[in-house]
């Protein structure tokens, strides 16, 4: 059986960590969204699978090659402009030959949400789940196990029962998506929906794991998920003095320096420098090619590659993303928090600073809990900075 994979869309919620990459290459535990979808499919004994890509491709296709790295076999299809799943699927239509799954190349899952799928033998299938914002994807009304109604984004209050995006078809599916591409129709969600009864839609749950990112904070609660690993994998060098606590992997070439505090779960990547006088809480990734300086505190923050960290930082529930460089005495506490996408704002419970790629912070700089910092932003020493920072802004 193959497996399509929709990994087109940019993801622009979650800007600016979709500024130079789509969302699927965002990465959380160290690797990149799509890698944890791609491996749980060939844990499962999936390993044909249809790549269906468009925006910032290069990146994707460039990373994954052929697929024999992670052991799969990838075919690469190309949409040129992302109208949505059922286009997608549309353009995907000559790759597949027979019963297929079809995966959301954005979503965090594992080998047992696609073993459940799998359990289902015959006739067309979704994996659902319950959410606590059913308003910002398909909602699912059932009858035992089938599914009598699917609607996409609803304004009023139907259910808490989601559509994952997760489905088994049959070939007999493009013949529906066709017909409702010719009429209009974009997703997946509306052309199932047109089609209930008459054609049968088997609601899966699953035991295994399904998280999505529709925003920039929840990056830090996939990364805070995807380090399942356990055990202590020190593959740097850790000197005489440093403590470590937990699960705890170190890459190759990193150097933990004496004093050092490391409580695990936390991943650090390869050649990074790491103190001295450095804790490092639960819950964080940290990237390759990262520098910690001296008296630094970080606690459940998603630390992009090739960034540097002056001594006596302080990150609590933050990202920051590659290539971002600091003065020292960094200061992005966590706390609740308003913040703005687009034109929405969002009460969160607890963040920090969502900083993107290649900023430059200068020394004693305070980012206030919920502020989101564009890709290329340079802001001057001993500014306290709020709000939503567009790319490239300077702050005096």
């Amino acid at each position: 059986m193959k497996a399509v994979v929709l990994a087109a869309g940019e993801g622009t919620r979650l800007r600016p960590f979709t500024n130079s990459r789509p969302k699927v290459m965002i990465p959380v535990a160290n690797r990149p969204i799509l890698q944890h979808v791609l491996e749980g499919l060939v844990k499962a004994g999936i390993k044909d699978v249809v790549l269906v890509v468009g925006y910032k491709k290069e990146r994707i296709m460039s990373h994954f090659g052929d697929g024999k790295a992670i052991g799969a076999n990838i075919q690469y299809v190309v949409q040129d402009r992302q109208l949505g799943t059922a286009h997608a699927l549309h353009v995907a239509k000559a790759a597949v030959d027979g019963d297929f799954l079809v995966i959301a190349g954005d979503n965090l899952i594992d080998v047992q949400t696609v073993q459940d799928l799998l359990k289902n033998k015959g006739g067309n299938a979704v994996v659902v789940t319950s959410s606590d914002m059913p308003s910002k994807y398909g909602v699912v009304r059932m009858e035992g196990d089938q599914v009598i109604s699917i609607v996409e984004k609803p304004s009023s209050k139907i259910s808490n029962i989601i559509s994952t995006g997760m489905y088994r078809f049959s070939p007999s599916i493009f013949k529906l998506i066709d017909e409702g591409i010719a009429q209009g129709e974009s997703t997946m969600t509306d052309i199932l929906q047109r089609n209930l009864p008459k054609v049968p839609l088997q609601a899966v749950r699953t035991s295994g794991r399904w998280m999505d990112a529709v925003y920039p904070w929840d990056l830090i609660r996939l990364n805070g998920a995807a380090m399942d690993f356990q055990g202590q994998q020190l593959e740097g060098s850790v000197e005489k003095g440093a403590v470590i606590k937990g699960d705890v992997s170190v890459g190759t070439g990193s150097k933990i320096r004496s004093g050092c505090y490391i409580e695990g779960p936390v991943m650090i990547g390869e050649g990074c420098d790491i103190g001295p006088q450095v804790t490092i809480m639960p819950s964080t990734s940290i990237g390759d090619g990262v520098s910690i300086g001296p008296y630094s505190y970080i606690e459940e923050s998603l630390i992009g590659d090739n960034v540097s960290l002056s001594s006596h930082t302080h990150l609590s529930h933050c990202v920051l993303d590659e290539g971002t460089t600091t003065g020292p005495g960094l200061q992005c506490p966590a706390d609740a928090a308003v913040s703005r996408v687009d034109q929405e704002f969002f009460n969160i419970k607890r963040i920090g600073a969502l900083v993107g790629e290649s900023s430059v912070i200068g020394a004693g700089v305070v980012i206030e809990p919920g502020c989101i910092v564009g890709a290329g932003c340079k802001i001057s020493s001993h500014a306290r900075v709020s709000g939503t920072l567009d790319n490239r802004s300077i702050v005096v």
